[in-house]
């Protein structure tokens, strides 16, 4: 039995929109089942980015992905940012928005990082309030991702996990949960990966993430530059078990290949997919 997902459609499996691409995918309209644009690459923007944008959304689903909420900042929600959000996710029928549980800076300074957060009551409250006033504004469930993270707070009262699956379920929102991320911060901060994933509420996790990360050895940097990790594809075989499915995304934003070597892994994801499934 397939979970909710807050109503939001199975998209299948897709790639990030990538301007190196917008040829080829005009060209050949290769066979991925959805689009996800970065979307400040978009915001504002006309030319000829927003046509191939326009061209792409008539043929295939398109997802919007975020960098610049900053969700769990203490500045004021930017409602002219909001705003311009909402204006290009009416009008390319986005099938959901999404960012990620972070803060990006402080005092209207944008550090263009996606910041931790202190996992906290305190932080919990301040993160679910501006989560409800963003749906309330774009009129649509919000989507939120769990960052890499590096680092953590002397301060945090609960692991990760706990602090998503309250938020999402105390802010009515959906979850984008990042594989490859999940993998990096278990690395870094040495906890279980599969307790992470298996501790989330199954019917708020809207979409999966893989993509490839650096491992130095005593640390993991989530680069999104290499083809996805064996470690991190069995992960995702384990994912795709539990939460069966759920639109899987491949990221790739550094060094990036030909189409073709995309729909590859693509087409990894889909065999981990069924066969987890098929064993299930």
């Amino acid at each position: 039995m397939t979970a909710d997902r807050l109503g939001l459609p199975h998209l299948g499996f897709g790639a990030g929109l990538r301007s190196c691409h917008f040829s080829h995918i005009l060209t050949h309209r290769p066979p991925v089942g959805f689009f996800e644009i970065i979307t400040e690459n978009f915001l504002g923007h006309g030319g000829y980015a927003r046509h191939v944008l326009t061209e792409i959304a008539a043929a295939y689903p398109v997802v919007m992905h975020g960098v610049s909420l900053s969700i769990g900042s203490t500045d004021p929600l930017d409602l002219d940012y909001l705003s311009a959000l909402r204006r290009l996710a009416d009008g390319i029928g986005a099938e959901w928005v999404s960012d990620h549980v972070c803060w990006t800076g402080v005092r209207g300074l944008n550090t263009h990082d996606l910041l931790p957060l202190p996992l906290t009551e305190d932080a919990l409250r301040h993160v679910v309030a501006r989560i409800r006033v963003v749906q309330d504004l774009l009129e649509r469930p919000l989507v939120l991702e769990n960052p890499s993270t590096y680092l953590g707070f002397t301060a945090s009262t609960m692991p990760e996990w706990e602090f998503l699956s309250r938020m999402a379920e105390d802010a009515d929102c959906g979850l984008l949960l990042d594989v490859n991320n999940v993998y990096v911060s278990a690395r870094n901060h040495d906890f279980d990966p599969r307790a992470y994933v298996s501790a989330l509420p199954a019917e708020r996790v809207v979409q999966l993430h893989l993509a490839g990360h650096t491992d130095r050895g005593t640390d993991v940097i989530d680069t999104h530059d290499r083809p996805v990790a064996d470690p991190v594809w069995e992960l995702y075989g384990f994912t795709t078990a539990l939460l069966p499915e759920v639109s899987t995304l491949l990221e790739w934003d550094e060094h990036i290949p030909p189409f073709d070597d995309l729909l590859a892994e693509l087409e990894k994801a889909r065999r981990y997919a069924a066969a987890r499934c098929h064993a299930g």
